[in-house]
């Protein structure tokens, strides 16, 4: 039996560069072995918890801001990582990617293999377009997405 890979994009797409998790799983559609749950969340954490539930390996795809930012560059976090550096960041979800994991871990839901792939971020507004530098950096974000996806398959079928 094959272990449960989900690939989570978090954003509204409506916000600019907070759109980059969704647009980097609508360009992994046909890219990801059978079977890859690919999925898109406002970041709402019952939600996000929902969309794991039962899963061996979860890649969730992330816009980050950073001080002092640096629009583009991209990250590879932990759990541990992410929850550590995305706990109260601003944000255009109710709560952060780090209150989520914090919930998650507090409610013994944390899977058993969760990484995070963020990108660095500057315009979040309303209506925004995703800005240069975030839309060059989502083919690194992709590429770091879908290995993440080919080694948990890999791990879980023993190659």
């Amino acid at each position: 039996m094959s272990a449960r890979v989900v690939v989570i994009g978090v954003g509204n797409p409506l916000r600019g560069d907070d759109g980059v998790g969704p647009a980097a799983v609508e360009a992994l559609r046909g890219r990801v072995p059978d079977g890859t749950v690919l999925a898109v969340s406002d970041g709402e954490p019952a939600r996000v918890l929902e969309l794991w539930r039962g899963a061996d390996t979860v890649v969730v795809a992330e816009a980050l801001r950073a001080r002092p930012a640096r629009p583009g560059r991209v990250h590879t976090l932990t759990a541990a990582e992410a929850a550590s550096r995305t706990t109260g960041t601003a944000s255009t979800h109710a709560f952060g990617l780090g209150e989520c994991l914090a919930l998650a871990e507090a409610l013994d839901r944390l899977p058993p293999r969760l990484v995070v792939h963020a990108v660095e971020v500057a315009d979040m507004e309303l209506g925004a377009r995703m800005s240069e530098a975030v839309r060059s950096a989502l083919p690194e974000l992709i590429d770091r997405i879908a290995a993440s996806v080919r080694q948990a398959h890999e791990r879980d079928h023993g190659g």
